[in-house]
């Protein structure tokens, strides 16, 4: 039993890292323990342990055992890794002992792909990012420069242990910096800083626990979300003082910026726009260590993402329902095609959603407070935050409607395949 309760333990404490919702987490130990015979189990999982008590009946004591999650971080190749396990352990084909090993080396395997490679990955999403919100080739080549010395500033400052807040606060500081740089040498038009500012910004957001926050408080989990979320708040604060900092030092020292025109989208740009969203969805996918499966599971849904947030703007439909609608065809088809090609719906998830993050506008607030002094930017701030929430609820909503949808699927194959 004490086998089976620490298996359980450390396979939730891997999805609990990695960002998956506490319902999924809580689902997959319930699976877990009765796959090995267990007697009814109560899971509970908060934003920093998870603790599984398995009852005895009336005539022992129950046994309770908890683990606290002290680290987190992306390896979607150890994700998809733990969800095989998890499938071999529900289906029966894996001892406890078997599956005990497997999970050591899982946990403890290295990232499939080098350390400099993420950094090219982080770069080549920023630069696509850029071209994602209008910029041209030399924008986008600055703002895949500029990330790349911010990924590596943030891998220094991580092998120092410092604290991830300050670690956004840098990076967002070094990522307005560089565009101001930029901007200086007359490498990008003071009416461009922003787009490279705004990609900084989107790969800077991305990887945060926005879906999962939203999940956890539909679901009941009210004290995992408001963790997550305040994880989430805390991140985004460090994120906007850092660039806040950075433009203020530029008005000092009279680097002329000024706010991009917002021109409406035509539907002339509609493809542009697909392929690359798409880029900067497998790109972000790739930094985060996804096997080439979940690389084009990644860029199918946030084509099909960024294709319909396209064509609803270029048709005159506002920005929260452009995302939400986006989002909830992302969940959706994510969970269908995560299922055929048993890919972790995490990564389509988070991979599908990140080109839609409202990168652009969470500067212009910024632009707005810290250069023009408008409070105004204050709405507009309101406004990135909205985006941001109708983009998890849409996902939410999407993988919630494809449940039914995929149960329908695999009684319908199990069928197919007959008895035998």
């Amino acid at each position: 039993m004490n086998l089976v309760l620490d298996l359980a333990l450390r396979i939730g404490e891997v999805q609990l890292a990695s960002g998956a919702a506490a319902a999924d987490v809580a689902s997959t130990l319930v699976q877990v323990t009765a796959a090995y015979g267990l007697p009814r189990c109560e899971v509970d999982v908060t934003f920093i342990s998870i603790s599984v008590c398995c009852h005895r009946g009336t005539a022992a004591s129950p046994v309770m055992s908890m683990r606290v999650v002290r680290s987190r971080g992306l390896d979607y190749t150890r994700l998809a890794g733990l969800e095989a396990l998890v499938r071999r352990v529900i289906a029966g084909t894996a001892s406890a002992e078997e599956a005990s090993a497997e999970l050591d080396e899982i946990s403890t395997a290295k990232h499939p792909y080098p350390r400099w490679l993420a950094t090219v990955a982080w770069a080549a999403m920023a630069g696509s990012v850029a071209l994602l919100l209008g910029g041209g080739p030399v924008m986008a080549l600055v703002a895949a420069a500029v990330t790349a010395v911010v990924d590596r500033v943030g891998r220094l400052l991580n092998r120092r242990n410092l604290p991830f807040f300050f670690q956004q606060v840098a990076g967002g500081a070094l990522g307005a910096g560089g565009a101001l740089v930029a901007t200086a040498t007359g490498l990008v038009p003071p009416n461009q800083l922003s787009l490279v500012v705004a990609a900084g910004i989107v790969v800077l957001l991305s990887g945060l626990s926005v879906v999962s926050s939203v999940q956890d408080a539909i679901n009941g989990y009210n004290v995992t979300a408001s963790g997550r979320t305040m994880e989430t708040l805390l991140m985004s604060v460090g994120l906007i003082t850092g660039v806040a900092f950075a433009l203020r030092i530029g008005v000092k020292l009279g680097v002329g910026s000024t706010l991009a025109p917002v021109s409406p989208l035509s539907f002339g740009t509609v493809p542009i726009q697909i392929v690359t969203g798409a880029a900067a969805a497998v790109f972000f996918a790739l930094a985060s260590y996804a096997q080439p499966r979940a690389l084009l599971v990644a860029g199918l849904s946030s084509a099909l993402g960024v294709g319909v947030y396209s064509t609803l703007q270029a048709a005159g439909a506002d920005v929260l329902t452009g995302s939400a609608l986006a989002a909830v065809l992302i969940g959706f088809c994510g969970q269908l095609l995560s299922r055929r090609l048993k890919v972790p719906p995490l990564v389509v998830a988070i991979s599908g959603l990140t080109p839609l993050l409202p990168g652009l506008t969470t500067y212009r607030g910024l632009y707005q407070l810290t250069v023009q002094g408008d409070m105004a930017g204050l709405s507009t701030l309101v406004l990135a935050m909205g985006i941001g929430l109708a983009l998890a609820a849409g996902m939410v909503l999407g993988e919630f409607l494809a449940h039914p949808v995929r149960a329908r699927l695999g009684r319908l194959e199990r069928r197919l395949r007959g008895p035998g």
